[in-house]
């Protein structure tokens, strides 16, 4: 989603304006980024040629209120939907309509839900049908990266460790374009909070994380150059090139015995 960077109390925050959270704060986060979780398992199964995107983020709204969370997305600085869908050659910030999805697609759903005042936000791209052998590429090195990311997220690490670690999963796998314009973010009582996380940068650098902070890192690839353009609805951001794109996002609470992914469905 679009960066609104906000705070909490600053009383609890530290000089660089990032929320630490309290253990009550980070169970309601953890309910939050279940819900997200298991809204996303719903959608999956739901994916098929002919659904229009619109129906998807119909069932997005129903499975999160169903489950006792708000959407996190509706009505958020205007935007319309519950989920953002972007199809193929869409990034992120897609939204939803009569359009109907085809086989050889792929469909990046974004979504976020707020339990207790806290957030979850997680993004994934998933294809429709069978794709073509260079998207399947494509979707595992953008949630290699991801992965990459959340390694790297823990207690005395700098942002700069994360970005970097995902910008070389990225460019050690091909040629590949590494969004620049939208990177990830922190969160917790605001959807959007310091720091920024961009999926590109220097090992050792930046913000130093510490336990209990909570940062979303989405890196955005695509196939062919990183330069995007935004569209006339002032939301849907594309490919210059028209190549295709895939987005993954997880929440994740910095801690001292490793990173927790919210956003990962607990088995």
């Amino acid at each position: 989603m679009k960066t609104n960077l906000k705070t909490g109390d600053a009383r609890e925050e530290t000089p660089q304006g990032v929320t630490i959270k309290t253990e009550k704060e980070l169970t309601y986060m953890w309910e939050a980024g279940q819900v997200v979780a298991k809204t996303h398992q719903v959608l999956k199964g739901a994916i098929q040629p002919g659904i229009s995107t619109k129906e998807l983020d119909t069932i997005a709204e129903r499975e999160i209120r169903a489950l006792g969370a708000i959407p996190a997305f509706k009505g958020y600085r205007g935007f319309p939907g519950t989920l953002c869908v972007s199809v193929n050659d869409e990034i992120v910030h897609g939204i939803p309509s009569k359009r109907t999805v085809k086989e050889g697609d792929l469909v990046s759903l974004d979504l976020g839900a707020i339990v207790g005042g806290l957030y979850g936000d997680a993004a994934v791209t998933w294809p429709v049908g069978v794709v073509s052998e260079k998207l399947v590429e494509l979707l595992k090195v953008g949630e290699a990266s991801l992965y990459a990311g959340i390694r790297k997220s823990l207690p005395g690490n700098r942002i700069g460790d994360v970005s970097n670690a995902i910008q070389r999963e990225i460019e050690g796998s091909g040629s590949y374009g590494i969004v620049r314009e939208y990177v990830g973010h922190g969160i917790g009582r605001q959807l959007h909070e310091q720091p920024s996380v961009p999926n590109f940068g220097v090992a050792g650098r930046g913000m130093q994380l510490r336990t209990n902070m909570a940062i979303a890192i989405e890196p955005m690839v695509n196939l062919g150059t990183h330069e995007t353009t935004l569209l006339e609805d002032d939301w849907t951001v594309k490919t210059v090139d028209g190549s295709y794109s895939v987005h993954f996002e997880h929440t994740v609470i910095i801690a001292e015995d490793g990173p927790i992914v919210t956003t990962r469905l607990e088995q």
